[in-house]
């Protein structure tokens, strides 16, 4: 997937209504489940006993943590495009997040992200993004989240 790259913050306007990106597959491993049981001190064993997940019939194995679904957005984000002319970006909030199934340890995910918004606000801009997290071969995506970012000029 080639980057988006775009001089100013206003040059995304455009894409108002439309989809921005869609990124290359990342494989979700154990280790960085594990990781991100330590980050957080959620080490719930659907996540990270292997074994015990493994005889689990509802799952046959370790899932991601939703959390940690979500969380990729951001990487999604620096992956897919970049604005020259910008002085910083911060998270804003979540109008809305579902996990609508989960990320078995060792399957692929990519983001696919639609830009619903962009509102002027002082000394830069507001977006409101669609993104989903998709799973390789699944039915249905991992998470589906309204995000709100901020970037400033």
């Amino acid at each position: 997937m080639a980057k988006l790259e775009l001089e100013r913050i206003a040059d995304l306007l455009p894409f108002a209504g439309k989809e921005v990106y869609v990124t290359d597959w990342l494989a979700i491993e154990q280790d960085r489940v594990d990781l991100f049981a330590k980050a957080t001190d959620d080490y719930q064993w659907i996540h990270v006993d292997v074994d015990r997940a493994r005889s689990d019939p509802a799952f046959g194995g370790t899932i991601a943590h939703g959390f940690l679904t979500l969380s990729l957005m951001p990487r999604f984000h620096n992956d897919s495009f970049s604005i020259r002319e910008r002085r910083s970006g911060l998270n804003y909030g979540l109008n809305k997040v579902r996990f609508a199934a989960p990320v078995r340890t060792g399957s692929r995910v990519r983001g696919r992200a639609t830009l619903v918004k962009y509102e002027e606000i002082t000394g830069g801009a507001q977006l409101t993004w669609a993104m989903t997290v998709e799973i390789e071969g699944g039915a249905k995506p991992a998470c589906i989240a309204e995000w709100v970012t901020r970037i400033f000029r």
